[in-house]
């Protein structure tokens, strides 16, 4: 498939999907950043040349059923990268032997993993009106994280998200074969993202020597490339792949 016309770029805020947005941006593609209200979307969209910004939070089929009908008022979306998400800390029992508390449990694991399924099946629903263009309707793009294989100590609602994201996917992409969609993830290492940005400098410096290499810190463009191959590159389905500079997360 060559770049597409229209695609929906979810958390292009910043990070990992403003990186994405605006490499399709450049690429020629008409794009729509989705993101939180509060967010910095519509300054984003701006800047980097996106045709528009739309408030909405992932979990919302409302807000994501209007975000995917504004993008196609500029014609059939043939592509969605799926960046949005969030952290989160929790573990099974705290120092106290407590259980852990199950509504943040929830909480992440529904932003990141009921949230991911909304944004799947809506895309997937937008893209099977299209005529197919070379054999193909579009591409579906996820984030998952190498947190999905290596999780860490404190990270288990956010791993058990990310799996889930990996395990959705082959489902995902067989499932959406016969509509002519594909269905990739990315499994992103340690990125240079605002998430990271709050880490004391140190801190940022260590997690960047501890990947193999390059001993440095995933560039959200890095990821924006990846994700840039995958829509263009048709034999690339059902799969999740990692950017990791080799790294194999330790315990904590």
């Amino acid at each position: 498939m060559k770049i597409v016309e229209t695609a929906v770029v979810t958390g292009g805020a910043s990070g990992l999907g403003r990186a994405t947005a605006a490499r399709l941006v450049q690429a020629g593609a008409k794009v729509v950043i989705v993101d939180l209200p509060g967010s910095d979307g519509a300054a984003a969209a701006a800047e980097i040349g996106a045709e528009a910004f739309v408030a909405a939070d992932v979990t919302s089929e409302s807000q994501m059923e209007a975000a995917f009908a504004a993008a196609e008022l500029l014609g059939p979306v043939r592509a969605t990268v799926h960046c949005a998400g969030r952290g989160g800390a929790l573990r099974t029992l705290d120092k106290e032997g407590r259980p852990g508390s199950l509504e943040t449990y929830a909480s992440i694991v529904t932003t990141n993993l009921v949230g991911t399924f909304n944004v799947l099946r809506l895309a997937a629903a937008s893209m099977a009106k299209a005529e197919p263009i070379d054999g193909e309707r579009g591409v579906i793009v996820l984030t998952a994280s190498v947190a999905a294989y290596e999780g860490q100590i404190g990270q288990i609602p956010y791993a058990s998200a990310k799996a889930g994201i990996v395990g959705m996917t082959l489902v995902a992409a067989r499932d959406l074969a016969n509509r002519a969609i594909r269905v990739c993830s990315i499994a992103p290492g340690i990125f240079d993202t605002p998430m990271l940005a709050r880490v004391a400098p140190q801190v940022r410096e260590a997690l960047g020597q501890s990947v193999p290499h390059p001993a440095r810190l995933g560039q959200p463009e890095e990821f924006a490339l990846l994700a840039e191959h995958i829509i263009v590159n048709s034999m690339l389905n059902g799969e999740t792949i990692r950017l990791d500079g080799a790294l194999r997360m330790a315990p904590r």
